[in-house]
Order: structure tokens, then sequence, then C-alpha cells
């Protein structure tokens, strides 16, 4: 394809050459025309779609990125000065990505988490990434901290807090090895034993039945620590199954009474 051939193509596509860009500029400083700066917008819309495009499948839909990045694409469009020299393409593009990382920060995080630890995860992603491919190697979390002025401690919270951005529904399917149907992730949770919250109290009531008299202390261990029947306790004891009874309510009474004390 011929230069001119190009030339024409990004006309059909709406965007602008370089040197027709600088002379809109030129115009656009000098009058403030909206009808330059709608043409200078509409005509750099596909470097925000290529912007947007370096952060798809994040979480967020890319039409949403794409119109994130149309207003950092507005904003450098007021403010370009062309008099610096610089390609508005090379002004822009900080300025967009700004825009969009700013909505990675402010909305993408699905857990609360302080600024400064967003601000902190992102740049040492991007530095992260830097790191190996100028290393050839994944980083360690001291070169990371050293590069980003941050402490190891700051960078590894920063790190792990990105786990923070993207939550897992406790109702998503989860397809488990040998299952046919999947399960669910709140299948896989495991729930508190009801045994533990027994423990506490067991040990008021042990310490409740030491205090009773001999006799209750027997009664009340034979017939629920040993399962016996009022009559083979009696038989134990020597005494009558209705003495047994009498003997066995007064010890559950007198154990209801200094638990609730406990309690």
């Amino acid at each position: 394809m011929t230069v001119n051939e190009l030339e024409r193509k990004k006309r059909r596509e709406g965007d602008v050459t370089a040197k027709e860009t600088e002379q809109l500029f030129v115009k656009y400083v000098r009058t403030r025309d909206p009808a330059i700066r709608e043409k200078l917008i509409l005509g750099h819309q596909n470097l925000v779609h290529f912007l947007a495009g370096k952060f798809a499948n994040r979480g967020i839909p890319l039409e949403d990125l794409a119109q994130v990045g149309m207003i950092g694409l507005t904003n450098a469009v007021d403010r370009f000065d062309p008099e610096r020299g610089l390609h508005f393409s090379t002004y822009a593009t900080p300025t967009i990505l700004g825009e969009i990382r700013r909505h990675f920060r402010d909305k993408g995080w699905q857990l609360k988490v302080p600024r400064r630890l967003q601000e902190l995860n992102m740049a040492a992603s991007r530095t992260s990434e830097m790191m190996s491919a100028e290393f050839g190697r994944p980083p360690t979390i001291q070169e990371v901290a050293a590069r980003i002025g941050a402490t190891e401690e700051e960078t590894l919270e920063a790190i792990e807090m990105g786990n923070a951005y993207d939550t897992v529904p406790l109702d998503a399917p989860i397809q488990a090895q040998g299952e046919s149907a999947p399960l669910t992730l709140a299948e896989f949770l495991g729930e508190e034993d009801a045994s533990l919250r027994r423990i506490e109290t067991y040990g008021d009531l042990r310490a409740a039945i030491e205090s009773l008299e001999p006799r209750e202390k027997a009664i009340i261990y034979y017939r629920f620590f040993r399962d016996l029947s009022q009559t083979q306790v009696a038989a134990r004891l020597n005494i009558s199954q209705m003495h047994v009874s009498r003997l066995q309510t007064k010890a559950i009474k007198r154990l209801r009474e200094l638990l609730e004390a406990r309690s």
C-alpha cells in the first residue's frame, strides 16, 4: 500500500494525518472553533480504541474504557500547544492512559481498598511487566520496591491487595474433577463445627459437676455419661430409684444455677 493510499484509507476511517492535525491545531488555538475541535477529536478516536484495547479482559467492558479514554482525548485536544514541537499523539497518549487507569482505580475494585494501595498496585504491576521484559525473568519484590520507591512491605501488601480487584461470587459454578454437574464455590467452603462451640460450655459444665455433692456427682456421671437407667444407678448406690430421681432433679437444678451464674 502506497503512502497516498494509506492516507486515503485513514480519511475514510475518520483519521487525520499528522500534517492535517498540525494545521487544524494552528487554526483551533487561534479560533477555538467547536467544529475544528470536534474534527480533531473524531480524527483521533482510533488512538483511544487502540489504547483502551490494552486493558481488555480486566473486568470492565471495552466500550466503557473507550468512553473514558475519549474524555482523556478531549482534554488533550483542549490543552495541546502545537508550538511545543510535539506530535499530538505523543502528547495525548499519556493523558488518555491516565484517564483509563484512574477509572480502574476508582471504579474497578470490587472491595474497598485505600487509594494509595491501589496506586501502588498499579505501579507495581506496570513495573513488574517492564522489568520482566528487561531482565528476561520475573523481578523480585525487592527489585520492584526499589524501582517504584516503596518499602518491600508496602509493595508486597499492594500486590496482595490486587486480589480485591476482582472477587468471585459464592454461587459461581466450579467444575470439580470427577463431577458431572458443577458445584458452587459456597459448597467448597467449610463451616464452623458445632462441637467447637460446645467446648467452652463443656468446661464450665465439668467445673459445675465437680462442685456437687459426691452422691449427686455419681448420679450425674452414671445417668448421663454411662447412660445407666435410674434403677441401675439405684442398685449401684444402694438407694431407692425414687431417691435417685430426687437427687438427679436436685443436681440438675444446681448445675443450671451454676452455669447461669458463669454466663
